[in-house]
């Protein structure tokens, strides 16, 4: 059985940083895309990072982009979201997702991935 295990979440204050991790279990991947998304109070499930595993190339939501880092670790098979520069619109319950290999705008989209964690709360105050 899949498990992915997510860790990082916490409460910080507007400008601070935090690094969020995901390893999978269960299963070996190969040309796999992992990825977060993101769902605040009231919002539907979006998208926020993603990577493609073998070639490294990552996506960004717009929202997102210059302040948060995707990136792996291929060793430890995790993958790790830095967010900096985070803002009360960042709270959200983070979701880390894994999905087949993809390389357009499907990548984007949450029923690509086939495998989720269970989230962490990210909260953001002003």
């Amino acid at each position: 059985q899949v498990q992915l295990v997510e860790s990082g979440g916490g409460v910080v204050q507007a400008g601070d940083s935090l690094r969020l991790s995901c390893a999978p279990s269960g299963r070996t991947f190969s040309s796999h895309v992992m990825a977060w998304f993101r769902q605040g109070p009231g919002k539907e499930r979006e998208f926020a990072a993603g990577i493609v595993w073998n070639a490294g190339t990552t996506y960004y939501a717009d929202s997102v982009k210059g302040r948060f880092t995707i990136s792996k670790d291929n060793a430890k098979n995790t993958v790790y979201l830095e967010m900096n520069s985070l803002k009360p619109e960042d709270t959200a319950v983070y979701y880390c997702a894994v999905g087949p290999y993809c390389s357009s705008s499907v990548c984007y989209e949450h029923s690509w991935y086939d495998y989720w964690g269970q989230g962490t709360q990210v909260t953001v105050s002003s």
